[in-house]
């Protein structure tokens, strides 16, 4: 490969090589050529320049492939543009004549493609020089494009495009021509072409302004045709052009309209443009109003998912200002869509149709629209609501309800209520607690509007607006309990309403399932609540037969709903749910006869849907309690199932008896019965297999269904890898919420909450943004195809080979589209059934049931549909690893080598080769290791089979899934396999994307097979590593965005391997290019591949990031049109890319990122995000300091503009500076320069929170860094050394500033952060010195703004988990000394005095908004600030007594301002935390109490008071434990130093206590104080109530120093030893350890344990000064001993 190096082609070395070879070594001769050029000397490239242009023009005789000829083109037209021009147009002539050339046969193909390239490549480098030639080559191409094939036909339409990029406006004359000749091939045959029609003519609209004027509605029609019967890239690429081309004629560009008088349209003629596309039949077009409305005809799902995309491009392309002022316009229009009868024509159309829609909004208003705009957005949404339920509400009371028309707009209506109720709890979720003016604004009246439609007469519209209503809990939690509690008063208010009954369940189901969202819960006491409210619901069900099916279905709804609480609150209600479960069913076989004699079908329907309700609660409570499930509760829970499964048979009868329309109940119970199976042990039903397995098998092999209806599990079940012949890629793209309708198996991606309303109080599947569950009829069969797995390896071999017989028979008996669906569900079930053996590790069984299961799976092999294969290799591989037989696994390898050994057609070809895959990806390299080479050299073999694309996909998937698997193993056949991979990438048309994707899976594969070895020097690896680096280039190259992302993948492979080899300065660039492709999987891999670079390069990669913005002006040196600097990148031409072009600017890429993490949604790449920012910020933070604070700043800076109420604190010089600071917001803007209608948005707030991590993680960088940063004199000495030294003290108040910005936000998680970020920044710079002021400290400066920082987390309605924080950042304020004002330290020292006053009143339950335990963390808080400040207190004090005075000059000079005048005086701060000991000192101790209660083990559980202990309630016990162990080794020295500075003298009196407490606390308290509850307290004498201090404390020390675990932080170690030693320092306590030697005996045993196991020093010298006084103290014994001996002898 070096030969291949050279300026000039090496023609003696091509000459030497094989004829194999050669491609690759043209390739990498050009691929060096393309590098070089640009750096080569003009003058150089003058001389040798004739001799390389015949080189080139030779080569495109010479056949080359589609790699080669791209880089051929791009090399002749580089060299052109650098070196003289005098012979361009003779070569120009040179590529026109080979064009015009008759020769059509397969051989000349390669070399006309070339020359059609190579005129592309001309004009789009030299435009307008070639200017006189362009109406022959244009003509030239226009005719060859009649006769081409498709390849011909992509390949000029993608040279025209090049043509119409470099002339621009010049070649106005062929414009016409070509749009003309072009448009035909928009519905063309092959895909690849109608791509490149697409991408042609959104060139041409740049310039041809007939397109979006006179030519518009053709334009449009032509865009419809080209979506019907697409893919996805031409989806892509069509809506592009569509929603361009209606954006450009709304609002033309600048240039275009001085030149010509263009008549604009208007906003409505573009809009019903579009929506005819949404709403028109499979073919024809609807011209008028009149003719649409006649329903008929379906409408085409492409079309309309095609069009959807070009609406999110349109709106995209005219961007956020435009989306903000024309909101209410474009909402009533995407509604209006929605409740188009045409868009509703049957319920799975209408779920498409709101997905769509839903898509649409989502897509703008979540990613185009700043926080302000989106609140402005979410009022507009509420007023659509109100005039919608207005209308329904007049058509109900309107008494002549014949009216058809009124009843259809209510029909219509729900469809409008769910898209617009889903996008409107969306949105708030997204703003979270910035959504709060929506709330507290009563004009707007969300949560009115909201409520209304919870008596909306359709169940889908009253189930939205429960998950709107969930929603906007989950973001403002404070409104959680008294949404509960208005639903609750609500229901029982409007009982005899069957739609409040329903609608207000609804809404609290959705409420408790949202509860887990809320980390601080809700009180406890709401679960009574909803309890007996159900409970009242299934009493009064049978009183009004009106309401009994509502009542019975709200009921079991709420009861399911109550479960997700979870143990803590369900452990209360078992056995009264226990006994309601038992008494829905029948209690034995003689009932359960009985009952089908009786009742009507109205009560039928109502018991079948009373126990689907049971059941589902059952499931409920099985899934979110499972420490409750005792063997116990499983007998009693498996009573009323195994009736239910009994009931099971008899249900066909009584549907015959009673009407079909039992059918939907009767699936109900049975979906209900097999998701609460899946989740017991299969033992516990044992005895009911038999019946239960009857029933799985008839509804999988749809026996008593007459529809065709398939399971939608098997790609789920499918590999993750195969995805690329399943297409199910689509999943992981920016539009699968929409793509999903388009899946081949039945009612894909139609889920709806009204198919399974239980759902509203389930946690949300991952990914998904509301809850969607599929229609009932999928659902049953999923779930019983779910249960067959689960069951099956549990039952006998006699029993799964009658069952693998019975499915062979039912494909058998099945004909055309029915044997299809039922041997998918089989198929699915024996994949469930193969993956739970697997898991079980059973085996399959013995001889009879594995061939019976081997000739299911084999025939399926050969089946024309693509999933059943892909399945039935799955399968294969699965019963490979299930046998685990080598012999076994040997037939089945022969049996698929004899079959591709003799098949011509390409489905056993595809079957056999995917299954030799999966055979070795389930058995492993040593389990197949003896068919490696034939297995190799079969599938090496088919790979080459050039005429069947499929082929080839198939087999170099398997190729890969074996290279993946075998490992070591397959190094001997690396090199054929290379070389084979890098011969089809320089041969496979580029259209046969799904090849190129296998090509780049195998060499990942080979890459990791040949691992670290990639390093070495020796001549087969340099040649092996030359190849996947060209093989990388070639992928890395191609158009099509899986292709891109696997070459991404690959080199990232290789830069863990052999680091030295991969050229960042390359690389790094087009990954920044790709971080704003508009494809979700590209920008994945662009964003792992950084993270893993800036592991380790970071410094390199933010370095080549920042080259990229400075190649980006010159067009020549970036090759590519990256971003707004090029010259007229910012032009409507890039709009239509996701986010135009990468903006990198003085922010670097660390900017770039910032900036994505409010645009992108998905987890897996924001999670990535944070991680490469992570690893950016510890390599570079510390040496580039003002520019990562700059970066924290300028996103925290956002929340000062965005609070739209007064700014919680700061004078209004902070306000106008934070004005100061939003100018540089723009940095963050990620749109051309030249256009100004496209602000971009400021940071969100989930990117604020973690921009103030950030900062935290800043800080704690410097702390293990350089002294000097926080040492303010260091600091000023090193910067006047060398200015460009940067410390962090010097940026101190720019910290303070972002802090106080974070900690007064409205965002509760950015409040948090900020406090954090406070607290870091008193701990790290409290001893800094004032070096002017000598004696002062820097943060001095600083007190208002710590002061107003915290102000506001101490209000009445602040969360309690703020208020805890803010707490521990007063003591640490407090405590750090830096306030030398007794005044001034008042302010915060008010703040904890007004908490603990709010501690000794106790929270009245009527204002609890909030769990117990968020009030029990508030309070131990507030009692642990105390604490920690009393101990700095006491510290000072202590200090101050044993300083020696000193003597106050009385000099008059020396009496400066910042003399000793204004410091503290020692004892200031004892003076005030005094006057609150008393009650302090009591408070301390029930916590300590409490504390050492609730750290009994769990066999005392029952000495714990059964009403709770001083801060907890018996309820809340789990969590509290947590907020004690956080809070109890402060107030456990804080006490010793209390007892300690009193002498144990101060005596507890009973009264006192009773007054510092709440009732609810002081029977608690009188049981710790060992008193029975309501009998008078026996007065305990002091030295008893000393001495209970005294084993409170030392038990609780000694039980924690027992076993101190070794996450506990050190400050509980050193605290609770400080208690010792000064519990150890009393006279009292003395003589007390001194009586019982055995405390002292374990107190030793105990420290000589911990000063072994902890290593820090403080620890260990804290434990020697214990040992010490222990030694002491048993010294005074002795000491006493014989005195008193000696006092006796005498």
């Amino acid at each position: 490969m070096e030969l291949a190096h050279s300026l000039l082609l090496n023609e003696e070395a091509l000459a030497q090589i094989t004829e194999a070879k050669r491609p690759v070594f043209i390739f990498e001769w050009l691929r060096f050529l393309d590098k070089v050029l640009v750096a080569a000397n003009k003058t150089d490239v003058k001389e040798k320049q004739k001799k390389l242009v015949e080189q080139l023009t030779g080569l495109i005789n010479s056949s080359p492939g589609p790699p080669t000829r791209k880089l051929l083109a791009k090399n002749l037209a580089a060299l052109y543009s650098i070196g003289d021009t005098f012979t361009v147009f003779q070569t120009l002539d040179k590529c026109n004549d080979i064009i015009k050339s008759k020769d059509d046969t397969a051989a000349y193909l390669p070399t006309k493609l070339a020359a059609v390239a190579c005129v592309g490549a001309f004009y789009e480098k030299m435009g307008r020089m070639l200017g006189s030639s362009f109406p022959e080559t244009v003509n030239n191409l226009l005719k060859s494009l009649k006769s081409a094939e498709s390849q011909g036909r992509s390949e000029i339409l993608m040279s025209l495009q090049k043509v119409l990029n470099g002339l621009g406006g010049a070649a106005a004359s062929c414009h016409r021509d070509i749009y003309k000749n072009a448009r035909s091939l928009l519905t063309d045959r092959s895909m690849a072409v109608r791509c490149a029609v697409a991408k042609c003519l959104l060139e041409l609209q740049n310039e041809a302004v007939f397109m979006w004027t006179a030519e518009l509605e053709n334009v449009a029609t032509l865009c419809f045709k080209a979506l019907e019967n697409s893919n996805y890239g031409v989806r892509v690429a069509v809506s592009k052009l569509l929603g361009t081309v209606m954006a450009t004629a709304l609002i033309p560009k600048q240039a275009t309209v001085m030149r010509q008088n263009v008549k604009r349209a208007t906003l409505e003629e573009v809009l019903e443009l579009m929506a005819t596309g949404f709403l028109r039949g499979g073919s024809g077009f609807l011209k008028s109003g009149g003719e649409m409305l006649k329903v008929g005809g379906s409408v085409n799902r492409e079309v309309r998912v095609g069009v959807t995309q070009a609406y999110v491009v349109f709106v995209t392309t005219l961007g956020g200002q435009w989306l903000e002022r024309n909101f209410a316009t474009f909402l009533s229009h995407v509604l209006d869509l929605v409740s188009h009868p045409r868009a509703t024509q049957t319920h799975v159309e209408a779920v498409y149709s709101r997905r769509c829609v839903s898509f649409i909004l989502r897509a703008t208003v979540g990613s185009l629209l700043g926080e302000k705009a989106q609140i402005a957005a979410a009022k507009d949404i509420c007023q659509a609501i109100g005039k919608q339920m207005k209308a329904v509400e007049a058509v109900v009371n309107d008494a002549n309800s014949e009216n058809k028309s009124g009843a259809a707009d209510v029909a219509a209506s729900q469809h409008v209520m769910v898209c617009a109720l889903q996008e409107l709890g969306s949105l708030v979720q997204s703003l979270n607690a910035t959504a709060s003016p929506l709330i507290q604004e009563p004009s707007i009246g969300l949560l009115e509007t909201v409520t209304s439609v919870l008596l909306h007469p359709s169940m889908a519209a009253r189930l939205a607006a429960a998950w709107c209503l969930r929603c906007v809990a989950v973001a403002l939690p404070f409104q959680l309990t008294p949404f509960l509690d208005r639903c609750a008063e609500r229901l029982n208010n409007l009982k005899t309403s069957p739609e409040a009954v329903s609608g207000y369940s609804f809404a609290m189901a959705a409420l408790l399932g949202g509860v887990h969202q809320c980390p601080l819960g809700i009180p406890h006491a709401k679960g009574k609540m909803v309890v007996s409210i159900a409970e009242d619901l299934l009493r009064t069900a049978a009183q009004n037969s009106r309401l009994s099916l509502q009542r019975t279905q709200a009921g079991w709804l709420l009861l399911g709903a109550l479960m997700t609480l979870g143990p803590s609150v369900v452990r209360y209600h078992l056995p009264k749910m226990l006994l309601l479960w038992r008494n829905v069913f029948p209690r034995s076989l003689k009932e359960l006869e009985a009952e089908k004699a009786r009742g009507d079908s109205f009560t039928w329907q109502v018991t079948l849907e009373g126990r689907a309700g049971a059941l589902c609660a059952m499931r409920s409570f099985v899934a979110h309690c499972p420490e409750l499930l005792t063997e116990d509760v499983i007998r009693k829970l498996m009573t009323p199932i195994e009736c239910a499964m009994t009931m099971m048979s008899h249900i066909p009868s009584v549907i015959k008896a009673h009407g079909a329309h039992l059918k939907a109940s009767a699936a109900m119970v049975r979906l209900r019965l097999y998701d609460i199976l899946a989740l017991l042990p299969p033992k516990t039903y044992e005895g009911s297999f038999n019946a239960l397995l009857r029933e799985l098998v008839a509804e999988f092999t749809l026996t008593d269904n007459s529809a065709n209806t398939t399971t939608s599990l098997l790609r789920s079940l499918c590999h993750y890898d195969d995805s690329v012949l399943l297409g199910s890629w689509l999943q992981e793209t920016d539009h699968k919420s929409i793509e999903d309708q388009l899946q081949p198996n039945s009612a894909s991606g139609s889920g709806a909450l009204e198919h399974d309303p239980s759902s509203i109080y389930l946690r949300i599947p991952a990914g998904e943004a509301v809850p969607g569950p599929l229609p009932l009829g999928v659902s049953v069969i999923d779930a019983s195809v779910a249960l067959f797995g689960v069951v099956f390896p549990h039952v006998s071999y006699k029993h799964r080979l009658q069952m693998l017989d019975h499915f062979a028979e039912c494909v058998k008996q099945a004909k055309g589209v029915r044997q299809q669906a039922v041997q998918l569900n089989i198929f699915t079930a024996v994949l469930s059934a193969l993956k739970g053996l697997a898991e079980n590790k059973s085996t399959l069984g013995p001889e009879e049931v594995r061939k019976s299961a081997l000739t299911l799976v084999m025939g399926a092999l050969d089946n024309p549909n693509p999933i059943l294969r892909c399945a039935a290799g799955e399968a294969l591989g699965r019963m490979a690893q299930v046998v685990g037989e080598a012999s076994f696994i040997a037939r089945m390898a022969q049996y698929s080598f004899d079959k591709l050994k003799s098949a011509r057609d390409v489905v056993s070809r595809t079957g056999h080769s995917l299954a030799l895959g999966c055979l070795h990806r389930y058995v492993g390299g040593i389990g197949s290791g003896q068919h490696l080479k034939t297995s190799v050299s079969i599938l090496l073999a088919l790979a080459q089979d050039g005429t069947s694309p499929e082929v080839q996909t198939w087999s170099l998937h398997s190729l890969a899934l074996i290279v993946d698997s075998s490992g070591p193993m397959y190094r001997g056949y690396v090199e054929p396999t290379l070389s084979l991979v890098l011969t089809l990438l320089l041969t496979v048309p580029p259209s046969h994307t799904e090849v190129h994707q296998c090509l780049g899976r195998c060499l990942g594969a080979i890459i990791t097979t040949v691992g670290p070895e990639l390093q070495g020097n020796g001549a087969t690896i340099s040649t092996i590593r030359s190849s996947c680096l060209v093989g990388c280039a070639i992928t890395q190259d191609h158009s099509d965005s899986l292709v891109q992302a696997a070459a991404i993948s690959c080199l990232q492979q290789l830069h863990m391997f052999a680091p030295r080899h991969v050229n960042l300065s390359s690389l790094v660039p087009s990954l920044c290019v790709h971080l704003c492709s508009s494809h979700l999987l590209l920008r994945r891999a662009a964003v792992a591949c950084l993270r893993q670079l800036a592991q380790r390069e970071a410094a390199e990669v933010c370095e080549y990031a920042m080259s990229l913005a400075k190649n980006a002006g010159d067009k020549e040196n970036s090759g590519i049109n990256i971003n707004p600097f090029a010259p007229g990148a910012g032009s409507r031409r890039d709009a239509h890319s996701r986010h135009q072009g990468v903006n990198i600017k003085e922010t670097g890429l660390e900017g770039v990122l910032f900036g994505m993490l409010d645009r992108e949604t998905d987890r897996k790449l924001c999670s990535d995000i944070h991680d490469t920012l992570g690893h950016m910020l510890s390599s570079l933070a510390v040496e580039n300091l003002s520019h990562w604070l700059m970066l924290c700043k300028d996103v925290l800076a956002a929340s000062s503009d965005m609070s739209t109420a007064a700014p919680l604190g700061g004078g209004k010089d902070e306000e106008s500076e934070k004005k100061d600071e939003m100018d540089d917001d723009t940095m963050f803007t990620t749109l051309g320069e030249d256009d100004k209608s496209k602000p971009s948005v400021a940071p969100r707030w989930a990117t604020r929170v973690f921009a103030a991590d950030c900062l935290c993680r800043v800080i704690m960088l410097c702390e293990n860094a350089n002294k000097a940063h926080f040492d303010l004199a260091l600091a000023r000495s090193a910067r006047l050394k060398n200015p460009k030294n940067d410390f962090l003290v010097l940026h101190l108040s720019d910290l303070i500033r972002m802090a106080f910005m974070a900690a007064t936000d409205h965002s509760n998680q950015l409040r948090m952060a900020g406090l954090q970020a406070l607290e870091d920044i008193i701990k790290k710079f409290a001893l800094v010195p004032e070096p002017e002021f000598p004696g002062h400290v820097i943060l001095e400066q600083y007190q208002a703004n710590v002061g107003a920082a915290l102000r506001p987390a101490f209000s009445q309605d602040t969360p309690s988990d703020i208020t805890a924080k803010a707490c521990q950042v007063c003591s640490a304020w407090i405590g750090s000394g830096v306030v030398s004002d007794l005044n001034d330290l008042r302010r915060v020292h008010n703040l904890l005095v007004s908490s603990l006053d709010k501690v000794q009143a106790g929270k009245g339950s009527s204002s609890q908004l909030y769990r117990e335990s968020a009030t029990t963390m508030e309070k131990l808080a507030v009692l642990k600030a105390w604490a920690e400040v009393y101990v700095v207190a006491m510290k000072i004090k202590k200090e101050a007594e044993t300083k020696p005075k000193r003597v106050l000059k009385s000099t008059e000079e020396d009496e400066d301002d910042f003399g000793t005048v204004d410091e503290l005086p020692p004892d200031s701060l004892i003076t005030l935390v005094q006057p609150e000991l008393p009650a302090l000192s009591r408070l301390w101790l029930a916590a300590l109490k409490d504390y050492a209660l609730l750290t009994l083990p769990a066999e005392f559980a029952t000495q714990l008071p059964p009403d709770g202990g001083a801060f907890y309630t018996p309820e809340t016990i789990d969590t509290a434990r947590l907020h004690y162990r956080n809070s109890w080794a402060p107030i456990l020295h804080a006490v010793a130093l209390w007892l300690n500075s009193t002498g144990f003298n101060a005596s507890e009196s009973t009264e006192e206590t009773a007054a510092a407490m709440p009732n609810s606390q002081k029977c608690a308290t009188a049981i710790m104080l060992n008193q029975t509850p309501g009998t008078p307290p026996t007065a305990k004498s002091l030295p008893e109530i000393n001495k209970d201090r005294m084993h409170l404390i030392l038990g609780v020390s000694i039980q924690f120093l027992c076993s101190p675990r070794p996450e506990e932080p050190v400050e509980h170690v050193t605290s609770c030893l400080q208690a010792l030693h000064t519990l150890l320092d009393s006279p009292c306590a003395r003589i007390h350890i001194a009586e019982d030697q055995l405390l002292g005996v374990e107190l030793l045993s105990v420290l000589h344990r911990l000063l072994l196991t902890w290593d820090p020093p403080s620890v260990q010298l804290l434990v020697t000064g214990v040992v010490q006084q222990i030694m002491f103290l048993s010294f005074f014994q002795m000491k006493m001993i014989l005195r008193k001996k000696k006092i006796l002898l005498l």
